[in-house]
């Protein structure tokens, strides 16, 4: 399985990043790969590598890349309970100072790269992120309605907020179909409400799903949070999506 290190051009500067695609010189659907807050390490390429298996060209950006290569902070190999506290007090700068603005350029430069990359077939893409990249995908998804065909969102964050230009109400600019599979204490009952009646009323295709006995960050091996049977969960729900919106592409 194949796989490159790569620097995005961005207004912002270069973004490193790596990709993971099939092996025969055949173009693939194109799927762009929001990482959660804790960024690029190991358990992220073999995610995208275990994708990349299904006929996929899966493109992993820096999130932090004005901060540096990744990783930014240095990370365990295992982030457990305890030092998770102060991990997240690193990163929250980093992800405060990821504005909408900053999110949108990145979002273009990150579609525009993947779309010219040799290996990619024309046709639609799909955008897929953990955690805060759950909503980096809603955004991207609302910002590039002709070009995003599915999202998918796990173990999500700030999807709905008080603010403005929050991703729950995006969602009538999204044209894509939305498959979210939420922890168990990831949104409240309301929040949940209040993102499926936008869904709704956009007439958007979508699943809203509560992954039965699952904490935050269920699908990262490499933390307490990981839960094995949610993880193939997440796969059975995200296969059929990408199939379903990026086969004939």
């Amino acid at each position: 399985m194949p796989t490159k290190t790569l620097q995005i051009p961005t207004t912002d500067g270069q973004a490193d990043a790596f990709a993971a695609f099939p092996d025969g010189g055949e173009r693939r659907p194109g799927v762009l790969l929001y990482t959660d807050a804790f960024g690029v390490r190991p358990v992220l390429v073999e995610m995208a590598r275990e994708l990349a298996e299904h006929g996929y060209y899966v493109l992993v950006p820096n999130l932090y890349y004005r901060h540096g290569a990744a990783p930014v902070i240095e990370l365990p190999e295992h982030i457990g309970e305890e030092i998770r506290p102060a991990v997240i007090a690193q990163l929250m700068p980093l992800v405060e100072e990821h504005t909408s603005e900053r999110v949108l350029g990145d979002a273009d430069a990150y579609l525009r790269f993947l779309t010219a990359q040799p290996e990619v077939s024309a046709g639609p893409v799909a955008v897929i992120g953990y955690c805060i990249g759950a909503a980096l995908a809603m955004r991207t998804a609302a910002a590039h309605p002709g070009q995003v065909a599915a999202v998918a969102g796990f173990h999500p964050g700030f999807l709905v907020t008080d603010a403005p230009d929050s991703p729950h109400r995006l969602v009538p600019k999204i044209s894509a179909q939305v498959h979210l599979g939420l922890a168990e204490n990831d949104m409240s009952s309301e929040s949940i409400s209040k993102l499926s009646q936008a869904l709704d009323a956009a007439g958007v295709g979508y699943t809203i799903e509560i992954y039965p006995g699952t904490i935050h960050g269920y699908t990262m091996s490499d933390t307490d949070a990981f839960n094995p049977s949610a993880l193939q969960r997440h796969w059975d729900r995200l296969l059929p999506l990408l199939d379903r919106t990026l086969a004939n592409s």
